[in-house]
């Protein structure tokens, strides 16, 4: 079994910036991993490397940027191996379609159904299974545009979904959501945890780190600054460190919470 992700000494520029900066990280399938990091350390850039939306900058000392042991890949076909939750998808999928509709639209890679599009009887299935397993089956009429910050990233997660994905890659999860929905969509990603998906969570929110995430890795200035066990990342002193101000952390239930 290839690793999921495998990114040996990867550097990214952005005009003068370095945003990454020799970045070493390996990720294994069926692993769950949070990244946090504060503004501005890198973590939607990874994001960005992983889905192919941007690439490393070449060089001459040794480096390597693979995903499921492969350098490269058809974009449609590894987003049918990564599912990617973000908030420019939630941007792009927030339209004048169903519910149902941004689901099913997840095997086409669109957002909306096209004239084009060959729907067989075993999407609309899939669909209508992913929909269920999310708790939002009630939704699949309904129109995006008209439903909650809540209820749409449901249905985004069920839009990347329906590939059967080896992992779900969550950028700010809860970014919008009140406390009722940021309990409820905490509770479906343990339940797809539990499911096997692997889950890549990058965040700075502490109680997004559901109990079934037990690695977390730390960014910086476009380094790992940590990688290893939670329990041991998600401490008052090596929080204060990485966000350059005083925190205490408490758990409770399996959630850390800053205080």
């Amino acid at each position: 079994m290839h690793p999921l992700i495998d990114f040996r000494n990867i550097t990214v520029q952005r005009g003068e910036r370095l945003v990454l900066d020799g970045l070493t990280l390996g990720i294994d399938e069926g692993e769950h991993v949070a990244i946090l990091g504060p503004n501005g350390s890198g973590k939607s850039t990874l994001i960005k490397l992983i889905a192919r939306e941007l690439y490393p900058r070449q060089k001459d000392e040794p480096w390597r940027a693979q995903i499921l042991g492969r350098d490269r890949w058809n974009l449609f076909e590894l987003r049918n191996q990564l599912g990617l939750v973000s908030n420019d998808w939630m941007q792009m999928c927030t339209r004048d379609y169903s519910g149902y509709e941004i689901v099913l639209s997840g095997f086409f890679g669109s957002v909306g159904i096209w004239p084009n599009h060959s729907v067989t009887l075993a999407m609309e299935q899939k669909a209508r299974e992913v929909m269920e397993l999310l708790e939002i089956g009630h939704l699949a009429e309904r129109n995006t545009i008209e439903l909650s910050s809540g209820e749409a990233r449901r249905v985004l997660i069920g839009r990347a979904l329906v590939h059967d994905p080896r992992a779900l890659i969550l950028d700010e999860p809860t970014n919008s959501l009140d406390l009722h929905a940021e309990h409820g969509l905490r509770e479906i990603l343990r339940k797809l945890a539990r499911g096997g998906i692997s889950l890549l969570m990058v965040t700075h929110h502490l109680p997004d780190i559901i109990p079934e995430i037990e690695r977390v890795v730390t960014i910086r200035a476009g380094r790992v600054h940590y990688d290893g066990p939670k329990r041991e990342g998600l401490t008052a002193e090596g929080l204060s460190e990485l966000f350059a101000v005083p925190v205490e952390v408490v758990q409770r239930g399996g959630y850390y919470h800053v205080l």
